[in-house]
């Protein structure tokens, strides 16, 4: 495998000279191929995606494919825009220069992705680096082992390898890539593995963009319309059971209205879950990707209730299916922990506040989130809390819609990554920017060459138009 990797690796470093030169029409042509041959495979997509992740065909369609094409879309209608010289203005000390800011593509890029959304998150990126024109490495996750394999089947369809090739595997082969020296690494995942992403891109001096995670915040307010809440949350909470690097994490509510709330969720889970049965619907609701992940959220479902927590809501699991049914916990300790690393499940530990000061403060020791959720009719608390907090982006009144717009940049802030992707920042992301200035005929900066006396005049001319 590692004589394979090198081989290839060494391929595209060969080709990257090449490609770099490509037109917005022949990257338009490869991205118009891409979704063709993703469009004849779509049923299989469904398919692998129902049998890793138990995912509905709406829920993928919704999440993974349909986010696919409309990226694919929006780079081919702005591409040739986003290519062309960026004309930048000119300031005295290149007055009669011509200033101009170029997009290069950085070479050969690495795409790690992974499996809660296995399909979209690899592609995704993979667009907008075909997009900036390089030549790409992918490793999808192995966890999920059917997308995997039909995403490398689209990739072989499609490409030459010493363009883009797809390599599978467990772990050793993320390893393998890492030592090679790309000219940027793409990755998304949690924080943990993010630090050993980038430890290895600093020993080749590689740049990164880190697609990371967190603990991301909610927080609701005595204005907020409560029942539009508990159904926001509840679909951002459970959609993929929860295994959304963007999901709510945990909740903030005024002391006053936690019971209401919890009604109120629980009606939008039945309504949205259940299918107007007793119990979750399987066909509608995802399960959890491996035994190691259900084992992982019922050890913290354990721990929280033994530090005195109280289960409000749910609690039901079947290891047999994976499934850990929606669950909403209160009375959860800050040692718990449930409240020291991301749930990335479909648990909700509710804190009750008594003044918005107090939640902000919480919300501020931790690690800067992915995400921060408001809900709230006053304008002055929720600029308060935009003001006083950091966080990669943010929804008012709603939740993880801000994903959805390429015109938005998507990423995160120290903890929950760097750098961001979508649109024309996926594009700049996987890009260099140059400078580049062309001089005039009309060349006044020997004016400041040495030597320098009798040259003072110079310099007091100079302070003055600065």
């Amino acid at each position: 495998m590692t004589q394979s990797i090198n081989s290839i690796f060494n391929a595209q470093q060969a080709h990257k000279y090449t490609l770099r030169t490509n037109s917005a029409a022949q990257r338009i042509s490869k991205l118009k191929a891409l979704k063709h041959a993703i469009e004849k495979h779509e049923n299989e997509v469904y398919a692998a995606l129902q049998q890793d992740l138990r995912k509905s065909q709406f829920e993928a369609a919704v999440t993974e494919l349909i986010f696919t094409y409309a990226e694919i879309d929006f780079a081919i209608k702005h591409l040739q825009k986003w290519m062309r010289p960026k004309y930048i203005g000119k300031t005295i000390t290149n007055l009669f220069a011509k200033n101009r800011l170029y997009y290069e593509p950085k070479g050969v890029c690495l795409i790690i992705s992974p499996w809660n959304y296995p399909f979209q998150l690899l592609m995704a990126p993979l667009i907008s680096a075909i997009a900036a024109g390089n030549c790409v490495i992918l490793k999808p996750s192995e966890l999920s082992p059917a997308t995997s394999s039909i995403i490398a089947q689209i990739i072989v369809e499609c490409f030459e390898e010493q363009e883009i090739s797809c390599f599978e595997g467990d772990a050793t082969v993320s390893t393998a890539l890492l030592e090679l020296p790309f000219d940027h690494i793409f990755f998304t995942g949690s924080t943990a593995i993010g630090k050993v992403v980038m430890a290895a891109a600093a020993k080749n001096l590689t740049s990164v963009t880190l697609e990371l995670g967190g603990k991301s915040p909610t927080i609701i307010d005595t204005t907020a319309n409560l029942k539009n809440a508990a159904e926001k949350i509840a679909w951002g909470k459970l959609m993929n059971a929860g295994q959304t690097c963007i999901a709510p994490d945990y909740l903030f509510i005024p002391e006053g209205l936690q019971a209401e709330f919890i009604g109120l969720y629980k009606e939008s889970v039945n309504k949205m879950f259940c299918n107007g049965a007793s119990t979750i619907d399987p066909a509608i609701y995802a399960k959890i990707i491996n035994e190691r992940h259900f084992k992982r959220l019922s050890s913290l479902i354990t721990d929280a209730t033994s530090k005195g927590a109280s289960v409000a809501l749910g609690g039901e699991m079947d290891e047999s299916s994976k499934t850990i049914g929606p669950t909403v916990l209160t009375q959860v300790q800050d040692d718990s922990a449930i409240m020291n690393e991301e749930i990335f499940g479909p648990v909700l530990p509710i804190i009750p506040y008594k003044n918005l000061d107090e939640a902000i403060a919480r919300i501020n020791q931790k690690s800067k989130p992915l995400a921060l959720y408001i809900f709230s009719e006053s304008k002055e608390n929720i600029n308060k809390i935009i003001a006083n907090t950091s966080a990669g982006g943010t929804c008012v009144n709603d939740v993880l819609i801000h994903i959805s717009n390429p015109k938005l940049p998507f990423g995160g802030v120290n903890g929950s990554g760097m750098g961001s992707c979508h649109g024309v920042f996926g594009f700049k992301s996987f890009s260099h920017e140059r400078a580049v200035v062309f001089q005039s005929k009309l060349d006044m900066t020997n004016i400041i060459y040495p030597p320098y006396k009798g040259k003072d005049w110079v310099l007091k001319w100079l302070k003055k138009l600065m």
